[in-house]
């Protein structure tokens, strides 16, 4: 949490010395329409890691069981921390630096800027740097989400619907999957089949290229562009 404050005070810091804005104009307000923006944006792509979850789950031959051992304030902190993470991250590659950013230089670079960064950054957050094939696969994968997503901000001129875009797979990986660096929390996989060959390219691809494809589409044909919070230059 004091990390989300300082993201935010920082955040509020650059807006107003370089813009003389405040963190409003990262698009919160008006509440009800960024809300729908953030539920659309977690249904999607909660829906999309379902998907790639079940495709992974009839390729090894896999059953997902019921935790026992779960309860609901395991899942509930379990949420809690991916909105922090998830924040923070949206704070930090979505939030006042892309906002600043497209001001100066206008929406292209900016975004392109923005996604090389998240691209980058998973390489340490996913612990392969030195591991060039790895590497290359990861920054393709999360760069093309990141466009994606940094496009969205741009687009709907708020932080809320890439916010939700992000949360809904991490939380759908994360807390229902029981994939993330949590352990097992709702679902646990059992029995199935090693993946190895097509099999196991089928199933790397699906989530780490053809789901940021997806969404990349997803906001390219069906995000309205508004014109309102950020004047843009051309």
């Amino acid at each position: 949490m004091i990390g989300i404050l300082i993201a935010v005070c920082i955040s509020w810091l650059l807006l107003f010395l370089i813009e003389k804005e405040s963190i409003l104009a990262l698009g919160f307000l008006p509440v009800i329409k960024r809300c729908k923006q953030f539920l659309i944006g977690f249904m999607i792509t909660g829906i999309l890691c379902f998907l790639v979850q079940y495709l992974e789950t009839y390729l090894k031959s896999s059953v997902w069981i019921w935790n026992e051992n779960t309860n609901d304030r395991i899942i509930l902190k379990s949420f809690w921390w991916d909105v922090k993470s998830v924040l923070t991250e949206e704070l930090i590659f979505r939030g006042a630096l892309l906002y600043i950013l497209i001001q100066k230089i206008g929406s292209r670079k900016s975004i392109l800027i923005s996604a090389i960064a998240f691209g980058i950054y998973h390489w340490f957050s996913y612990g392969v740097l030195g591991n060039l094939m790895a590497m290359g696969l990861v920054f393709i994968g999360t760069g093309v989400m990141g466009y994606a997503w940094a496009w969205a901000f741009s687009k709907s001129k708020s932080i809320m619907l890439p916010f939700g875009l992000h949360l809904g797979w991490n939380f759908v990986y994360n807390t229902i999957f029981s994939k993330g660096p949590l352990g097992e929390l709702l679902l646990i996989s059992q029995d199935g089949n090693e993946l190895t060959g097509w099999a196991s390219l089928l199933n790397f691809v699906s989530g780490l290229i053809i789901v940021p494809i997806l969404v990349l589409i997803y906001v390219l044909f069906f995000v309205k562009e508004e014109t309102k919070l950020i004047a843009e230059k051309k």
